[in-house]
């Protein structure tokens, strides 16, 4: 392994952990947003984040790409498989100052991984938690009925303002 070889292979790694800190950082912003908007109940919000967060995570499918190419030219080197190829192995063929600086930059983006899997785990489960809410909403306000999704005007079925020929009124009085 030559010097000049070290040197590019340093400096193509630090970059691309760099974009990796970088989208990974995003990402835990718009899923920060996401569970700011569900817990307020700001339907516009939840929909924006979302659409941002599917964004970056194009961005990271792009990243993913690169980092496929830096494994394959690893591997290379080493005569090893692309996916057989180690971070301390990957380190090696570096610069010693710079295997350490990728090693500090590969620990902080397993950690931000760490924390975007949990966040994400519990946007899913307050969401799943919203949508139970108003199942249960939208069956107490069909009478219990198990139907009580969308009809065509003039499709057959009970008036909800009518129950047994009576005027149903009912008054809601819910606190999440």
């Amino acid at each position: 392994m030559t010097a000049t070889y070290a040197g590019t292979m340093s400096s193509d790694v630090l970059a691309h952990l760099d974009a990796q800190l970088g989208s990974a950082r995003r990402l835990l912003e718009h899923i920060l947003r996401q569970g700011g908007a569900i817990r307020r109940r700001e339907v516009e919000g939840v929909l924006a984040s979302l659409t941002d967060i599917q964004g970056e995570m194009a961005a990271r499918g792009r990243l993913e790409g690169e980092r496929t190419e830096l494994l394959w030219r690893a591997g290379n080197a080493l005569g090893v498989p692309a996916e057989a190829v180690t971070l301390a192995e990957l380190t090696g063929l570096m610069e010693p100052r710079d295997a350490d600086e990728a090693r500090a930059r590969s620990a902080e983006l397993r950690g931000l991984l760490s924390e975007i899997e949990r966040e994400h785990a519990i946007n899913r489960a307050l969401m799943r938690q919203e949508l139970s809410f108003l199942e249960h909403l939208t069956r107490m306000l069909g009478g219990g009925a198990e139907d009580v999704g969308y009809r065509p005007p003039g499709a057959a079925g009970p008036n909800p303002a009518q129950r047994n020929g009576h005027a149903a009124l009912h008054v809601l009085d819910l606190e999440a």
